[in-house]
């Protein structure tokens, strides 16, 4: 007789947790403690939950679902609850009156690996620390007199140098973020900050480096909604975010 295949030790597997979420659900409603009420939305699948209803443009399969569920309405993403608001009214009660209950973004993998365990500013949660560091950025680096030191004869070079590009392909398609950061890369050259780690890797090592870690940051990683499946790396998105950590490291050290 024939070892079981694949598809035996799958199919076990898909059971085995099946049988444990309703186990969980059962203890939970014996306990005295209901599941949260959500908004309304789609039925969620077990395990996927409601993948099978985002297809390639996210935007466009939620605007649709928004017509049928309402201005707000929730699904769920593997194992994430994810409420979703789709009408301006809906939009400022989420950013401007309960800013503070959704202002913190929930840990990923991108942010445990491209931003020291999510300690920048862009991942950290909000509290004290993320107050500080935006009292810095706005203090020195974004303030109108840091700005005003920034204006040395060869920014100016620069910016006229780009422009001059700009112009002599008027009329025809191109991608701004190229000039714009060539330019960014050129100026923190000549102010000093770029000394550390231009020596290791050139230009335009340095702009795919932040291409590939702007691209890391938004996408989906299913691990971050199957945690089961996590240490599996499907896509190889994880393998790609610790790459880029390390690259990162040799420059800036």
């Amino acid at each position: 007789m024939g070892s079981p295949s694949w598809a035996v030790y799958a199919t076990s597997a898909l059971l085995a947790l099946l049988t444990l979420l309703l186990f969980t659900r059962t203890l939970r409603r014996r306990s005295g403690h209901p599941p949260p009420r959500l908004p309304p939305g789609p039925r969620p699948w077990p395990i996927i939950g409601n993948f099978n209803h985002v297809g390639l443009l996210p935007h466009r399969s939620i605007a649709s679902l928004s017509k049928s569920y309402g201005p707000i309405m929730s699904l769920r993403l593997g194992s994430r609850p994810v409420v979703v608001a789709s009408s301006a009214d809906m939009a400022k009660k989420f950013l401007t009156t309960d800013d503070l209950n959704f202002s913190t973004r929930p840990e990923t993998a991108a942010g445990e690996h491209t931003t020291y365990d999510c300690s920048d500013i862009t991942w950290s949660p909000y509290g004290p620390y993320w107050r500080q560091a935006r009292k810095m950025c706005l203090l020195e680096l974004f303030s109108a007199k840091r700005l005003e030191s920034y204006e040395y004869n060869i920014r100016t070079e620069e910016n006229r140098s780009m422009m001059k590009k700009i112009a002599e392909l008027s009329g025809e398609p191109m991608k701004l973020k190229e000039p714009l950061s060539t330019l960014s890369l050129k100026c923190d050259k000549s102010d000093g900050y770029g000394d550390v780690g231009m020596s290791v890797v050139s230009a335009e090592e340095f702009k795919e480096m932040l291409d590939e870690l702007f691209v890391l940051n938004g996408v989906l990683n299913i691990g971050d909604y199957v945690p089961s499946i996590d240490f599996l790396d499907l896509q190889g998105y994880v393998k790609r975010m610790k790459a880029c950590a390390k690259r990162n490291l040799i420059v800036l050290w």
